[in-house]
């Protein structure tokens, strides 16, 4: 399918081929999903919500539930609070949650739907049972990608829920970011190792990754608490893992409670990963255990003894910009030559971080945000690299162009397991430098000359 891709780059302002992004409301579902006992709930049209659950299900092989208001065309042209009123009636009637997150689609945001007086209207008549908690988020198709609801979501949770006593209690915040429920139960094994009490917002580990018991349960035991949540608001800092999912909701919460936001890269590979820890060393006031020391060692001598086979290979990455920031440290870590850092996600604080990650070890990148995935294979056309990170979407570049080709990021759809296994932390580093060394061992395995062929690495 992709053979034709040519290699002329033509200009392009409005077109996008192949966008390295999905739509908002997709975030905004899978932070929701993060919060204990929670139902997600899609104020338009049924197909959207369909759309959404069926790509979450996809990546995380486990089934995603959310509620929509169903708009039909009498809803497009009066609006949406009608459907609101029902649908809430029935979600608590029905599926008895503890607190329902509204997120927006683009025909509720282009007829200008009023959600904060749809809220209102149902807590006044009763709609809304006591004790019960409704939050909502705007989450515009049309703008930002699914990296932005999900920071929008998770700040309007702390808007909506974070409370403040004036009494700073003995625990950390830990915004995760946009990552898989390994990657968030991974980041809580670090912070109970080294002995920090953390509320992590949101927490997918335990309900997009549960047992196999026989028994299905609508809200599984994991996600974070409506009491945790509130509880952020006394914390002594929070860890913001991610600048554009997670940033913006630690400003919402210092603005609102004082709580002071830690802005770090996601903690993928050795840098990130010791900055991660360093922080809570530092803000938990503890020291770091042995345990955690030899992980990190053993991460070191892993990328000491696969060297000779990362040194100078040219890399493509494309991907969410919080997951390709910290991946791009890794590379450089490994003595990778990033040659292409693609995100679908708008910003211009990537292309500045990346820009600065390489500005000495591979200064003629090509660093581009809210940018696509046709332009990648034109650049890699034009001038072939050693490597493809990416999602799902990139097999079909790497299949084009035979390159090793290492699935990374959201979503991934064609696979299994990445949801059990952690890409954070000095663990999942390892998982990364075996998946990329595998990759690129199997293409010379594939491709080399008969003595070549070799038994032992």
């Amino acid at each position: 399918m992709l053979n034709g891709t040519t290699t002329e780059i033509l200009p392009r302002e409005a077109l996008r081929i192949n966008p390295a992004k999905t739509c908002q409301p997709i975030g905004a579902m899978y932070a929701a999903l993060g919060i204990h006992r929670c139902m997600p709930h899609s104020h338009g049209s049924q197909g959207c919500c369909s759309y959404h659950r069926s790509h979450l299900t996809r990546h995380h092989k486990e089934p995603v539930m959310a509620t929509t208001s169903s708009f039909t065309e009498g809803a497009s042209v009066f609006g949406g609070l009608s459907n609101m009123t029902q649908a809430l009636k029935n979600i608590f009637s029905i599926y008895e949650p503890d607190i329902v997150a509204v997120h927006t689609t683009c025909l509720s945001e282009v007829i200008g739907d009023d959600i904060p007086m749809m809220i209102k209207k149902s807590q006044e008549d009763g709609t809304i049972p006591p004790g019960k908690h409704v939050i909502h988020t705007n989450t515009p198709s049309f703008t930002g990608s699914h990296v932005t609801g999900f920071a929008n979501m998770v700040r309007s949770t702390l808007r909506y829920l974070a409370e403040s006593t004036g009494t700073t209690r003995d625990q950390l915040n830990i915004l995760p970011g946009y990552v898989d429920p390994a990657d968030m139960r991974e980041i809580k094994r670090l912070a109970a190792l080294m002995g920090v009490d953390a509320v992590v917002l949101p927490d997918t580990s335990n309900v997009l990754d549960t047992a196999q018991t026989g028994t299905y349960e609508m809200y599984p035991k994991g996600g974070t608490t409506i009491d945790q949540i509130r509880s952020t608001g006394d914390s002594i800092a929070t860890l913001a893992l991610g600048h554009f999912a997670s940033l913006p909701a630690a400003t919402e919460l210092e603005n609102k409670c004082t709580v002071p936001a830690v802005p770090l890269d996601l903690p993928f590979g050795l840098g990130p990963t010791d900055a991660f820890v360093d922080a809570l060393r530092q803000y938990g006031a503890v020291d770091v255990p042995e345990q955690i020391e030899e992980e990190r060692g053993r991460l070191v001598d892993l990328m000491g003894d696969l060297h000779q086979y990362f040194f100078g290979k040219r890399v493509a990455v494309c991907g969410d910009p919080d997951h390709v920031i910290a991946l791009v440290q890794f590379l450089v870590e490994l003595d990778m030559k990033p040659a292409y850092v693609f995100t679908g996600t708008p910003g211009q604080h990537f292309e500045r971080r990346v820009a600065e990650i390489l500005k000495d070890h591979a200064p003629n990148a090509v660093i581009k945000q809210n940018a696509d995935m046709f332009e990648l294979h034109q650049l890699m056309k034009r001038e072939p690299v050693d490597l493809l990170i990416s999602n799902t979407y990139g097999k079909y570049i790497a299949r084009a162009e035979n390159v090793p080709f290492v699935r990374f990021g959201f979503p991934i759809l064609d696979r299994a397991g990445h949801r059990c296994f952690p890409a954070a932390g000095y663990m999942g580093g390892m998982r990364l430098v075996e998946k990329i060394s595998d990759a690129l061992l199997d293409k010379k395995d594939r491709e080399c000359e008969e003595e070549w062929f070799e038994l032992v690495q």
